[in-house]
């Protein structure tokens, strides 16, 4: 789990998170969450490895405000060896403020696909392991 401590700066005039931040703290909450499983970014850049986001998903359920600190869940929600679905579950002491979910692939510096079974194995068993199985 990552937690973010919601920042003055982050609120509109109406002393509620600007929408737009929460965005940002999935982006936080993902590169925290692959750091933790042994691929921080710098890595991936280092290997040769780029994951652009291809689409992102939000649905705010709370609003949060300056102090808040918001825990959020990362999740793989689906990965096909191309594509990679994470899914995110913002809460404020225990309640849901925020769920959403964001698209990647997976392209090497010259954005081309990369077939990541054979080129990155390692990190492919790390997403295959980590998709939640529906039961």
């Amino acid at each position: 789990m990552y937690r973010h401590k919601v920042q003055y700066y982050e609120t509109d005039k109406m002393g509620i998170t600007h929408h737009s931040n929460y965005i940002r703290w999935m982006e936080e909450a993902r590169v925290d969450f692959l750091e933790k499983e042994g691929w921080p970014y710098q890595r991936f850049e280092e290997e040769g490895l780029i994951s652009p986001v291809i689409s992102v998903d939000c649905r705010y359920k709370k609003p949060t405000t300056f102090s808040d600190e918001v825990d959020i869940e990362v999740s793989v929600l689906e990965f096909n060896g191309v594509k990679l679905k994470i899914g995110y579950l913002m809460k404020v002491d225990g309640t849901t403020v925020c769920e959403g979910e964001s698209m990647h692939c997976f392209l090497d510096k010259e954005g081309k696909p990369v077939k990541l079974s054979r080129d990155f194995p390692g990190f492919f068993e790390m997403l295959d392991q980590k998709v939640e199985k529906g039961t």
